[in-house]
């Protein structure tokens, strides 16, 4: 595969423009169920009509790595503008939030959905003792069903903003479909892994503009750090494990 450059290099993966379309090739030994399942992910959620990248087609690589072509979206990330121009982060967190709130405003009924995929991961976690996954999962169980459209990995670095001023989602591999302030929760503890101080605009803000109660966010707190324990992701362990020890925010 002749490429032009590499965009991104994540964990378990590297993004490169090849012409007009980027291609994400995984690791080796990355499951190609989970390359699939991603790419009809993003498939499904083209079809809402938000804006994100056309999928155009799954291969592998003549080195045998399964890979996903997609759209190229040339641009700066919203994370980069950010931080290229603070003194209009509030300005660039209300794009932000609108742009969530179009995501949650769908519906793509064979998305998988979010309180299955919760559960499965509370009751696999090693890293959880008997007591606190029972009572996750009747946390999880307790909270309201929904069916709309979440990215669970919404942040300033998947969002593209072309030379135009346009906004592209990028990265639908955890799609599913379930409780918007879920979905919040999840975003606000990004922020928090990085910047308390724009993980508190960002609450702020989400509840603003959504008319969501913070208390009702916070709910889902617990069961989104739990979920996010099993990756064993190297300086984030304190802090999941802080949020998890916290029976009602106040």
């Amino acid at each position: 595969m002749k490429t032009d450059k590499i965009l991104s290099t994540r964990t378990h993966k590297i993004i490169y423009q090849v012409g007009d379309t980027a291609v994400k090739v995984f690791d080796k030994n990355y499951p190609k169920a989970d390359v699939l399942n991603e790419a009809l992910n993003q498939a499904r959620v083209e079809e809402t009509g938000l804006p994100i990248p056309k999928v155009h087609g799954v291969s592998v690589t003549e080195d045998g790595n399964w890979c996903i072509i997609t759209d190229y979206i040339e641009g700066k990330t919203l994370e980069e503008i950010m931080a290229e121009d603070p003194a209009n982060v509030e300005k660039y967190m209300r794009d932000f939030v609108a742009l969530q709130l179009e995501v949650h405003s769908k519906k793509c009924p064979k998305l998988n959905k979010l309180k299955d995929k919760w559960n499965g991961k509370i009751s696999e976690s090693k890293e959880l003792n008997a007591t606190t996954r029972y009572e996750l999962h009747t946390r999880l169980s307790s909270m309201p069903k929904h069916n709309k459209v979440l990215h669970g990995d919404f942040n300033p670095s998947n969002i593209m903003v072309d030379a135009r001023g346009r906004y592209y989602i990028l990265d639908w591999s955890h799609a599913t479909q379930g409780n918007a302030s879920a979905d919040a929760a999840t975003t606000y503890l990004l922020f928090s892994l990085k910047d308390q101080k724009l993980a508190d605009l960002y609450l702020d803000t989400f509840c603003e503009m959504s008319d969501t109660a913070k208390q009702y966010v916070q709910r889902w707190m617990p069961i989104t750090a739990a979920s996010r324990l099993n990756k064993k992701l190297p300086g984030e362990r304190a802090l999941l494990e802080s949020w998890l020890d916290v029976v009602e925010y106040e």
